[in-house]
């Protein structure tokens, strides 16, 4: 079974197998006649992209490719990224990709008309306010993979290259006016980013759904998330082909995302400063860093879970559930110890510090202190 379906919220998004031949009349929609396609080097010289661009060609459009993007990408990127917008007279940005090429784009959208530098928007107070409104140019969104949900979102996530600390950049007219969520464009994920990128949405879900604001829609929005997840995720790892799974969790991304409105939490605030120091997989980096989290939140927690366990048809406990995401991240490879993806001698004094700046920090269900960040670190290593 496949889906197609026209949603209007959080934003406009056009939801189906094939709907990429839809990426003309998203960007007339959008009131953009010459964009520019922001994506990562991986995606650059594949099909999708190639595809991408000769719809819009063929429709008419003057489009340029822009793809010198980092991973986890920083200022840099989006100097040139800006520079390449403005000199190229583009009206408009088509953010294509994963979280990088989507978060980079937004922001490329967002900057090339701002005189102010990129950290005076960070997520903090109402630095948004700061900005030219008038200068943002419209953004499209169109996810290749089933992770980040930066495609519903109204932020982006860029690493200062000199301290090493991952920001959220805000504003609420960096939300995409357009979006295309083609499962096909999934389909080539190979099998460790299909897992990392599900396991990155499968966070959202769970922090969303802890974080301790009062906000019910967001936390049913994260449990239909979650169970998607359940469904889908392990279904997606193990058969690419599958176009219903690869559907599911281009849902469960934008859910998780839509939830997360109402907080994340330490899972986020301890992966960033690692992601931003030693240039992990995000969604990876939050798979190894999930349980430790989780048990250390039990306390906030335990009956908030044992509710979700029931909805996900588990046995209602928090134990139930704890097993349930244990098997999951066993049945995806997900390492198990920061060791195990490269992070070796850690700076814990700078990844403390970080996390503790980070904005997830505080919506955590149990404060995040000096005092027992270090060991929540340490339980992440191998002993």
């Amino acid at each position: 079974m496949t889906f197609s379906a026209n949603w209007s919220w959080p934003n406009p998004i056009r939801f189906g197998a094939g709907r990429i031949a839809e990426l003309a009349e998203a960007c007339r929609a959008a009131g953009i006649s010459k964009p520019l396609l922001v994506t990562d080097r991986g995606l650059a010289d594949l099909p999708i992209t190639a595809q991408a661009l000769d719809i819009l060609k063929r429709s008419g459009l003057d489009c340029d490719l822009f793809a010198d993007v980092d991973p986890n990408p920083n200022e840099r990127n989006l100097g040139v990224g800006c520079v390449a917008f403005k000199q190229g007279r583009h009206d408009g940005v088509i953010a294509f990709g994963g979280g990088s090429g989507l978060d980079l784009g937004k922001l490329i959208a967002f900057m090339a008309g701002q005189s102010l530098p990129v950290w005076e928007f960070e997520d903090v107070s109402d630095w948004w306010t700061r900005a030219d409104a008038d200068a943002i140019a419209p953004i499209i969104a169109v996810p290749t993979t089933a992770g980040t949900g930066s495609e519903v979102g109204r932020a982006a996530v860029l690493t200062n290259s000199e301290t090493h600390e991952k920001k959220i950049i805000f504003h609420p007219r960096m939300m995409p006016v357009q979006v295309i969520c083609d499962p096909e464009l999934t389909v080539g994920m190979p099998p460790f980013i299909t897992a990392g990128t599900g396991v990155d949405a499968l966070a959202h879900c769970i922090e969303a759904y802890c974080a301790p604001a009062y906000a019910p829609m967001s936390d049913g929005v994260a449990l239909e998330g979650l169970r998607l997840c359940k469904e889908y995720l392990l279904r997606a790892y193990k058969d690419g082909s599958d176009l219903e799974a690869r559907a599911q969790m281009m849902t469960a991304a934008a859910a998780g995302a839509t939830a997360f409105q109402k907080g994340l939490g330490a899972i986020h605030s301890l992966s960033h400063p690692i992601g931003a120091h030693h240039d992990t997989h995000h969604g990876t980096t939050n798979g190894v860093v999930m349980l430790p989290v989780l048990c250390f939140n039990r306390p906030a927690i335990e009956d908030k879970i044992a509710r979700a366990a029931a909805y996900l048809g588990l046995e209602p406990s928090f134990d139930a559930f704890l097993l349930f995401i244990e098997d999951l991240l066993g049945a995806l490879d997900i390492p198990t110890t920061l060791d195990a993806l490269g992070v070796t001698d850690p700076d814990f004094d700078a990844l403390c510090a970080s996390a503790l700046k980070d904005p997830t920090a505080a919506c955590n269900p149990v404060a995040l202190t000096p005092e027992n960040i270090l060991p929540l670190y340490k339980s992440c290593f191998a002993s």
